[in-house]
């Protein structure tokens, strides 16, 4: 297994972080407890949680299987999400804030969070309220790190400056959505992130399974993610990302590659990212991922694959200039 430190924390994770979005779902509990200790057997020592993942059930499963070995870990989870009937059971108040981190760490059966990350814009709270209430929970010793995933990276800035005026701990951590047809992040995301010392763990390497080959344009049946859930159908509802599915799983084809173990290693690959974030269902749709781990990824080969897809629009209009070189 291969370790990068996390953003400026010092901290080693290892450069795959397992997903735990199933546990509780897909995955029953033995389920879970397989793919768990198939990870720990590859070196994975990061891993990736949520409150709002099956009602919290996520959380219990990861709590139960991490007994005896917490201090050999870095847990991340999440809050933003509605976990209760109540007005004031979502969103990134210090109010929610506080009872979600204390649900999570009673779920999980831990006294704190290595990363705490907050999960998506709530436009009812100004972010100078949840830094102050993350800022809190750090002094508090609940969480280590304060993170943050689905922002725009303008909107981490703005949170980078706030939380470095008012003495806040700032964001560490960024995960973002990312694999070879959803490239936005390459755009401000990821050159942000390097520029500020943030860690980058993102989420989706195979978007949602298009990657491995199992979906067919106009062909929405079987198994899996894009399937099962209309979020992913409407996040992948794209011909473009179809074609493009097409001629990258062609292509590992040609080479004898694994197109679920090449995915994934492109995503990693990329120099701002920290961990590729990988989930199952099962060990053998696990081992798939893993073998990303044993595959040689080289600049030519990820130049070769980047441009199956459509690279995302230049920061500016200025297109002209990308690739000029700056008068003295």
């Amino acid at each position: 297994m291969k370790f990068k430190t996390l953003g400026r924390t010092g901290v080693q994770v290892s450069m795959l972080c397992l997903g735990t979005m199933t546990f509780g779902k897909e995955a029953d509990e033995a389920a879970s407890a397989q793919i768990y200790r198939r990870c720990r057997e590859a070196g994975i020592q990061f891993i990736d949680t949520a409150n709002v993942y099956v009602g919290g059930r996520s959380e219990e499963i990861l709590g139960q299987l991490i007994e005896g070995e917490r201090d050999e870990l870095i847990i991340a989870s999440k809050f933003f999400g509605k976990v209760g009937p109540g007005v004031n059971d979502r969103g990134c108040s210090r109010r929610h804030l506080r009872q979600a981190v204390e649900e999570s760490l009673r779920r999980l059966r831990s006294d704190r969070l290595d990363l705490y990350y907050v999960h998506q814009v709530d436009p009812l709270t100004p972010i100078e309220e949840t830094l102050r209430g993350l800022d809190d929970l750090v002094r508090a010793g609940k969480i280590l790190y304060p993170a943050v995933s689905n922002f725009a990276a303008w909107q981490i800035v703005k949170a980078l400056g706030i939380s470095a005026r008012e003495h806040f701990a700032r964001f560490e951590c960024v995960q973002p959505m990312y694999n070879l047809v959803k490239r936005q992040v390459e755009v401000e995301l990821l050159p942000m992130a390097a520029s500020e010392g943030l860690a980058v763990v993102p989420y989706n390497p195979l978007a949602a399974g298009l990657l491995s080959g199992k979906y067919r344009r106009g062909s929405g049946e079987g198994a899996g993610r894009i399937a099962e859930n209309a979020q992913y159908r409407t996040r992948y509802d794209d011909p473009e990302y179809y074609e493009t599915a097409e001629k990258f799983v062609a292509l590992c084809g040609e080479r004898g590659w694994n197109p679920v173990a090449v995915a994934v290693a492109w995503v990693a690959s990329h120099p701002a990212v920290t961990a590729a974030i990988i989930g199952a269902r099962n060990v053998e749709q696990l081992n798939g991922s893993l073998g990303a781990l044993d595959f040689a990824m080289t600049p030519e080969i990820r130049a070769e694959i980047a441009a199956l897809s459509k690279a995302p629009p230049l920061a500016t209009d200025r297109r002209e200039e990308q690739f000029s070189v700056r008068a003295g």
